[in-house]
């Protein structure tokens, strides 16, 4: 038996929370002025609230407004004191990153982006980490709603899925349940509760009289959000993704412009690989792209299939990719809108596989019949060689 755990976090997590602020200020820095250069970093510690990070841009931003306000809609109320410590992008970078008569516009870093989607669920991520959403996502309306449970804004969930051979779906092992409370909650009642109004809901169509439920394994959980632990911006990388499920290059993507191909890079890559499931090319792939700062066009391209490929093996359809989509930078940000697209409910419930209108997360069939006659070019190619 094999074993996949994910997990997800609530948009109280203090981590999260600081996702959130920094999608916010780029919004707004976006909305005013589209050609921003953005990189913000959060850090929420208890008694401060910090913004810090290079942007170089025309919006006329109130930084602390935008803050406040993000924490008042999550359910906290804002730290005391607030630093401001935002510089403008270096002009190294910015020389390196701009278009211009003689240069192409480059990668605004170096890194590594990973895509990753399979036919498991119609989300296309992976059934645990699809799970775990459902069950935040639970959490969160039930806390913004009539929340008869008086749950807090702060919490987490965590389910592992069993496979046999084959990765045949066996059964949901475990489902792991972690949430704020109000000071009078009864934790017997408590988990009761949980269980008949977000559990089982959530998992409605799976039979879990098998499955380990555990629920505030640590008994009390009064204290929540920034005011029990830190957050940060970047630091979950993995409920961001596919719950560690699939590879990571290691670069956050909040707070960051699509100038950034730690975000529009990692943001094709699951287009791509969205497109080779649609297309019905494999069950399952990964597409990895790799970019050097300054530079255009990507250093390396890979897709991997993981053996599951339908038509032609991965390195044709790796070729395929190649032909069939525009890496650079500047082609990513035309081709999937991100000068116009909203980021900041990115940062709650996950990037991938949400039901957000996002446009890596829709792909239409004229990009799958590209992909599919890039394919059979290959193919023919191929046999010409011969």
């Amino acid at each position: 038996m094999k074993l996949k755990t994910a997990e997800s976090v609530t948009s109280g997590h203090p981590d999260k929370l600081a996702d959130y602020i920094a999608d916010c200020i780029l919004d707004e820095c976006m909305a005013q002025d589209p050609e921003s250069r953005v990189a913000c970093e959060v850090l929420l510690s208890h008694e401060v609230l910090m913004i810090a990070g290079e942007i170089t841009t025309k919006a006329n931003v109130d930084y602390q407004a935008i803050a406040e306000k993000a924490i008042r809609n999550v359910g906290y109320e804002p730290p005391d004191s607030f630093v401001d410590d935002i510089f403008t992008q270096s002009p190294d970078i910015k020389q390196a990153v701009d278009e211009s008569d003689t240069h192409e516009q480059g990668a605004g870093d170096q890194g590594i982006v990973y895509g990753y989607a399979t036919n498991e669920t119609l989300s296309q991520i992976p059934l645990a980490a699809d799970l775990a959403h459902r069950l935040t996502d639970k959490l969160m309306e039930m806390h913004e709603g009539r929340n008869e449970l008086k749950l807090g804004a702060d919490g987490k969930a965590q389910v592992t899925v069993a496979y046999g051979e084959d990765d045949k779906f066996i059964r949901i092992a475990s489902v792991l349940v972690s949430v704020q409370h109000s000071e009078d909650a009864e934790i017997k009642a408590l988990r009761k509760g949980l269980l008949d109004l977000i559990i089982k809901p959530a998992l409605g169509e799976f039979d879990i009289s098998q499955t380990e439920i555990i629920i505030n394994p640590s008994g009390r959980f009064v204290k929540g959000g920034f005011e029990a632990d830190t957050g940060l911006t970047g630091r979950k990388l993995m409920v961001d993704t596919y719950g560690g499920l699939a590879h990571h290059g290691g670069g956050a993507m909040s707070g960051k412009d699509p100038s950034k191909v730690d975000r529009s890079g990692a943001y094709m890559a699951r287009y791509i690989a969205n497109a080779i499931i649609k297309a019905e090319l494999a069950s399952e792939c990964e597409v990895s792209i790799a970019y050097a700062i300054g530079k255009a066009q990507p250093t390396a391209v890979n897709v991997d299939t993981f053996g599951t490929w339908a038509v032609a093996p991965s390195r044709y359809i790796t070729e395929a990719v190649k032909r069939a989509f525009d890496l650079t930078p500047a082609g990513i940000i035309r081709q999937l809108r991100l000068k116009g697209t909203s980021y900041r409910y990115t940062a709650i419930n996950g990037h991938f596989g949400c039901e957000k209108g996002y446009p890596w997360e829709n792909v239409d069939s004229a990009t799958v019949t590209r992909l599919k006659n890039a394919l059979n070019e290959v193919i023919e190619s191929e046999e010409e060689s011969r």
